[in-house]
């Protein structure tokens, strides 16, 4: 195994955009190497759908870089969801920590051109219900806001993803070790340079 301070030289940045960012989302600069984190919520991983779902990644010349499953205790996801109560009140944040500590996690690093945004474009928008069939939301999920505040449900929308370039450096280090990180040559690279 390579870790991620072994092999830097190793690693050719493809020249092109592999995953292009709709108009007008302007969430980080989409032109260069990034690392972003993605969760595969418990609903993803009780369905069975998280092979699917690392496959869309993939197949957008997305590279995993680090992985591993949790069961989520307390303490991570109060370091994970640090702010999440103060933006949104204790009502949302018990809802939250009690679905993402009702059963594993899978934890992924994924590494690419533009990675955060292309991420969130493949993923879609928060809410199931809103998110446009070829996402992974709109496609595995169909959750409402409305019906999940009506049933006092957390949204079951199947994956995080980081908002923004700053966001996915902070939720990478809660997360994952630097030891835990790896750069490797993907076969992919040759055709995204």
């Amino acid at each position: 195994m390579i870790n991620d301070g072994d092999v830097k030289s190793a690693y050719q940045a493809p020249a092109a955009r592999v995953c292009p960012v709709e108009e007008g989302l302007s969430m980080t600069d989409d032109s260069a190497i990034q690392r972003t984190l993605v969760l595969l919520k418990p609903d993803a991983v009780a369905r069975g759908l998280t092979g699917r779902v690392l496959a869309r990644f993939e197949d957008a010349m997305l590279k995993l870089v680090a992985a591993k499953m949790v069961w989520m205790d307390a303490e991570l996801t109060r370091r994970h969801y640090f702010d999440l109560e103060e933006r949104f009140g204790a009502d949302v944040y018990n809802l939250m920590a009690h679905f993402m500590q009702s059963g594993p996690v899978i934890a992924l690093v994924l590494e690419g051109v533009g990675a955060v945004p292309c991420v969130r474009k493949l993923v879609g928008p928060t809410y199931p219900d809103q998110a446009p069939p070829g996402t992974i939301r709109g496609d595995f999920a169909h959750v409402s806001r409305a019906y999940a505040n009506a049933n006092g449900l957390p949204v079951a929308n199947l994956v995080h993803a980081s908002g923004n370039a700053e966001e996915a450096e902070h939720e990478i280090g809660v997360w994952f070790t630097k030891a835990e990180l790896f750069d490797y040559p993907s076969a992919a690279q040759q055709f995204a340079s």
